[in-house]
């Protein structure tokens, strides 16, 4: 009885560490956009920015940065990107660790996108194994719409069709920084949904596009 109000007590307090631990992760995105431009929050010119450069801001500013652009051209935004996460917040390190082990096959790598459509495409995540093996795969729907975050239009990524599980509820949101970097935001339900999204970066030039591996 008394190793069983043990481990009671231990959930309880896993539970409420976790609830605290993702609070925190929330606070640390600020509030709404303050007016800022790109420039202002990066402190270089966008088009000459890096993906060094964003790696200098904390996390609030990463949203100010994702508030100030804007989305990118849907038919110009084609092709195999490059991908990697932003580790900013109290959780990055969790975020990075699902995103690697658990969201494919493998490493995650990048994310490819095809337009097929007047305003609405497709696209798949690429990953690496340790073997070296490359997968295209975890499909999703992309159009343009409101943001989940300022309702500005934003470039958007829907994993619902394609995926079970806890990618069934992902969903992404990207915007351009230039025409070789851009910034996004994600998230599922399991992680607490759009008021705890992770960001990410894409960097150009864009590849070209092979097509999700047939099983």
């Amino acid at each position: 009885m008394k190793a069983l109000k043990g481990i009671l007590i231990f959930a309880v307090v896993l539970i409420c560490l976790s609830a605290v631990v993702t609070g925190i992760n929330i606070l640390q995105k600020g509030g709404a956009w303050d007016g800022r431009s790109m420039e202002e929050i990066l402190g270089v010119a966008p088009q000459k920015a890096t993906l060094e450069d964003i790696g200098k801001l904390d996390k609030a500013e990463i949203f100010q940065l994702y508030y100030a652009a804007s989305a990118p051209s849907f038919h110009d935004f084609r092709g195999e990107f490059a991908a990697v996460t932003v580790d900013v917040g109290i959780l990055a390190s969790s975020a990075a660790y699902f995103t690697h082990h658990f969201f494919g096959p493998g490493r995650w790598e990048g994310k490819a996108f095809n337009p097929s459509e007047k305003d609405r495409g497709y696209g798949y995540n690429i990953f690496r194994d340790a073997g070296g093996k490359v997968y295209r795969t975890r499909r999703m729907d992309t159009e343009i719409g409101p943001s989940d975050y300022d309702g500005k239009p934003a470039f958007k990524l829907n994993y619902g069709a394609y995926n079970t599980g806890t990618v069934h509820s992902m969903r992404d949101e990207i915007r351009r920084i230039n025409d070789h970097l851009f910034l996004g935001l994600g998230y599922m339900a399991l992680g607490g949904g759009k008021i705890n999204p992770a960001p990410f970066a894409l960097i150009g030039p864009a590849k070209q596009w092979v097509g999700v591996d047939q099983s």
